[in-house]
């Protein structure tokens, strides 16, 4: 798609957002709702909404993070402890004897 036909396509569209968010208005619910109480109850309402749609994406973003990160320590630990096992009966074997390669430390 050329850059002048993406200009053409994008201002019209750009106009209609504009001028529909001037024109919106809230939703039936709350206008109603502002119109027959004080506005406390609202006001509480709009916080506590505002402050779990804010968490929500940090939340998520961590729990998969920790997820991920878990996933890691467990392979790696699981890789590590094969790749012991494959090293010491290999230490073992070089040296010719049938005991495990930890037991044979000098000082």
């Amino acid at each position: 798609m050329a850059p002048h036909s993406l200009r053409r396509s994008l201002l019209p569209a750009a106009a209609v957002v504009f001028v529909a968010a001037t024109a919106a208005e809230a939703c039936p619910t709350c206008s109603q709702a502002l119109a027959h109480s004080q506005g406390g109850d609202l006001v509480a309402g709009y916080f506590w909404s505002i402050v779990f749609m804010m968490s929500m994406p940090f939340l998520i973003v961590s729990a998969l993070g920790l997820y991920f990160y878990l996933q890691v320590r467990k392979a790696r630990a699981a890789q590590a402890s094969a790749q012991a096992a494959v090293v010491a009966p290999a230490v073992s074997t070089a040296r010719g004897e049938t005991e495990p390669a930890e037991e044979l430390v000098e000082v």
